[in-house]
């Protein structure tokens, strides 16, 4: 079993949540364990992984308005780049999330997804997954 995997996620704009969820059921599929945990980890300072409602698109624009609007671009940050609300957003965020595998199948709910949220963007950023458990 090849158990990691990397994802390319291009993103659009300054803050953005992109549903990488079906990505992931997809490796999950391809991997073919019964049982086990999947990591979905993202290696940048400014972006983080998220677990939340994917039913509803109204969420992850009020996710996105919500962490403008409270951590703006402000002029006592000392960061030279001046991205200093993108690490911070990264931060509260956090860069991974851990699912469990359940007899094949990715363990979520009725109305959760699984998102890759870009803090600093437009950029190209990458997404890996690691997979740990037994083949079915």
């Amino acid at each position: 079993m090849k158990g990691f995997k990397t994802i390319n996620v291009g993103t659009g704009r300054y803050i953005q949540l992109v549903d990488i969820t079906h990505e992931v059921r997809r490796y999950v599929s391809e991997a073919g364990v019964k049982d086990g945990i999947i990591l979905v980890y993202t290696p940048h300072t400014t972006a983080g992984i998220t677990i939340n409602e994917n039913a509803d698109p109204a969420v992850t624009e009020d996710i996105e308005t919500f962490l403008q609007k409270k951590m703006p671009h402000e002029s006592y940050f000392r960061h030279m780049e001046g991205n200093s609300p993108s690490h911070i957003m990264s931060s509260y965020i956090s860069a991974s999330e851990t699912l469990i595998i359940d007899n094949g199948e990715l363990l979520l709910g009725t109305w959760q997804g699984i998102y890759f949220c870009e803090f600093d963007g437009p950029r190209n950023r990458k997404v890996h997954l690691k997979i740990m458990g037994d083949k079915q």
